[in-house]
């Protein structure tokens, strides 16, 4: 799941840094990520997982990491274990 994240945050993301060089707790936004980009990720992640993000979810906390972004991923699709 962290590596399908990965590639859609590359994809969709606009980052001006390499998704492949950023710790799975670094900050996405000190990274670059825009908001802007990070409704595009949303978007993907949605289409990809089939799953979408309730309004508890749609907050800058939810997609300040990529380990956060996995765990509410994970939380969406019913994975407990991908989500610790």
């Amino acid at each position: 799941m962290n590596a399908t994240i990965r590639e859609l945050l590359a994809e969709h993301g606009s980052l001006p840094v390499s998704v492949e060089t950023l710790a799975n707790d670094a900050d996405l936004y000190e990274a670059g990520l825009s908001s802007f980009a990070s409704v595009q990720v949303m978007l993907a992640l949605e289409e990809h997982f089939d799953i979408e993000f309730p309004d508890t979810m749609l907050n800058r906390k939810s997609f300040a990491t990529i380990a956060a972004i996995t765990a509410c991923v994970a939380t969406l699709c019913g994975d407990q274990e991908a989500a610790q």
